[in-house]
């Protein structure tokens, strides 16, 4: 069934381009809430707007989470362990290829066919409490080491060569969510907007009368507050990876969901990466890889994967910046999240 949304229209800017106000959209979907804010110049474009990106939300986390019932990854995953070739649409497969792409560009360090190695540490639900699963276990999944990148194409039947590959696109998921968000609500006409997805963002143009965005970065140590303030121009995203937003902790030591699939462990190093880039399905991929390289080889693979802009905090709390990130990225006091 599809959930209501609330429209609240947020008030008039003094100085309006057009006529345009903003209206604003709160949803929860993919166990996280999502806010929309758009400028339209009348209440029923703003809801027709929040209408279609609604739908479109439920419509993917339907098919797109890898444990739901009756979903395409799930049907792909069931295909895949039979030994069969599976029929896809044609969005599917460009996905995959996609997440191909990166999986070759992180060096497999960000890689959607681990799945079963998810699964293995019990972070495929909304609920995980350990504990950690056993050595022999994971050591096993290394020797057998399934990947993404065991998958290929015959037109758009799509084939796997290692039957234990199970895909799970968490790694990326919000950032296609993001593109196909801003994607859906420019092709209601409308050219200002800001997608939030659990803290994830893109912006369809800038503000109304040419003002950049500015989007507050959280404080890894403490969610509630923020380390810093980030300028978004138009058509760009801001993704964070962080290995303080879903973990367990067992006998005294935490264990994140960010899991390395070289060692087959939760990554450990950095506490947080967060890119910008105009494509946010390559953000989410590039923070995940950027977070398990580590201290020691971010900086390389942010090369290799052409992230220009990118930040990282280490398990000290200390912030490292590229080059070009330096000028987006505005240090705070310490203060709360509104």
């Amino acid at each position: 069934m599809r959930k209501a949304i609330t429209l609240l229209l947020l008030g008039l800017l003094v100085s309006c381009t057009n006529n345009l106000q903003p209206y604003h959209a709160r949803l929860y979907v993919f166990g996280t809430l999502v806010d929309i804010t758009l400028y339209a110049d009348n209440p029923s474009r703003a809801q027709q707007a929040f209408e279609i990106v609604n739908a479109g939300f439920q419509q993917f986390h339907h098919e797109w989470h890898a444990w739901v019932p009756g979903g395409i990854i799930m049907r792909i995953n069931e295909a895949i362990a039979a030994g069969t070739c599976i029929q896809v649409p044609d969005s599917v497969k460009a996905f995959i290829l996609k997440s191909q792409r990166l999986t070759r560009l992180s060096n497999g360090l960000f890689d959607p066919g681990i799945g079963a190695l998810i699964d293995l540490w019990g972070f495929h639900g909304e609920h995980f409490e350990g504990p950690p699963p056993p050595d022999e276990r994971i050591q096993r999944w290394l020797r057998q080491r399934p990947s993404i990148l065991d998958l290929y194409f015959q037109g758009n039947r799509l084939c796997s060569r290692n039957r234990l590959v199970r895909l799970d696109f968490g790694g990326n998921a919000k950032g296609l969510a993001l593109d196909m968000a801003i994607d859906l609500i420019r092709k209601t006409g409308i050219h200002h907007a800001i997608v939030n997805i659990g803290g994830d963002m893109k912006a369809l143009g800038n503000k109304p009368g040419e003002r950049l965005w500015h989007i507050g970065v959280q404080d890894p140590s403490n969610p509630n507050r923020l380390i810093a303030q980030v300028t978004l121009k138009a058509g760009e995203a801001l993704v964070t990876s962080g290995t303080y937003q879903r973990y367990f902790d067992w006998q005294g030591v935490r264990y994140s969901h960010i899991l390395d699939p070289t060692t087959g462990w939760p990554a450990h190093g950095l506490v947080s990466v967060t890119v910008l880039h105009p494509d946010a399905t390559t953000a989410d991929a590039a923070a995940t890889a950027l977070l398990v390289a580590g201290p020691h080889r971010w900086r390389e693979l942010a090369h290799e994967m052409g992230i220009t802009h990118a930040a990282v905090v280490d398990q000290q709390g200390r912030v490292h910046l590229t080059p070009a990130m330096k000028s987006r990225w505005k240090p705070l006091p310490n203060r709360d999240s509104p």
